[in-house]
């Protein structure tokens, strides 16, 4: 017998320079709908966001990558943010809890350059995404196909190549909103 979860545990993975604009969107519509989320980092205490081509503000890590299991978690999020991207893919945990969500079929959101983190799972072979024209070679290298379109569904994968942030938070609601997650009893108890 299987028991559904009240609301889902989402992470939103960042490092230092990721897109600002990206972060406060999710963050907003996210409070506003009252779930809750936690910013993972490899960054202890703060992490630091990019804005219009200069050091934006910072924002509390919650968790860092170190420590975080994908299994605690029903939804990631990744950020968009080129120097933030090249950071996480570097960072073997980044690789650990990519491959966990997809494996598991958990949702994954990805935006603009966090597209790229995709490609750290065997996982995302054959995956459509969308993502922007800088991200092209990654994706190529990964075996994903790089969709035209600004947003792209492929099973529980919401891609967007950052053009329209207001959609893909959108897109991302829709997802949270229908996800169930199913947790064994067991599992529960233990």
């Amino acid at each position: 017998m299987t028991t559904q979860l009240a609301s889902p545990s989402i992470a939103i993975l960042v490092a230092n320079g990721f897109e600002e604009n990206h972060i406060t969107a999710v963050q907003r519509t996210l409070t506003k709908d009252g779930f809750s989320y936690k910013i993972i980092a490899p960054e202890q205490g703060l992490v630091n966001g990019w804005q219009d081509n200069a050091w934006g503000h910072y924002f509390t890590v919650d968790e860092m990558i170190s420590t975080a299991m994908g299994s605690d978690y029903d939804m990631l999020v990744l950020i968009g943010g080129e120097r933030a991207t090249s950071k996480l893919k570097a960072n073997l945990h980044t690789r650990r809890i990519v491959n966990h969500f997809l494996e598991a079929g958990k949702p994954v959101a990805a935006i603009g350059t966090g597209v790229e983190l995709l490609a750290l799972s065997p996982k995302s072979l054959g995956l459509l995404v969308s993502a922007p024209a800088q991200s092209a070679d990654a994706v190529a290298t990964a075996a994903m196909t790089k969709e035209e379109a600004a947003q792209t569904q492929d099973g529980t994968v919401l891609t967007a190549d950052g053009s329209d942030t207001e959609a893909w938070v959108a897109g991302l609601m829709d997802t949270v909103t229908s996800f169930e997650p199913e947790m064994d009893e067991d599992a529960q108890a233990a």
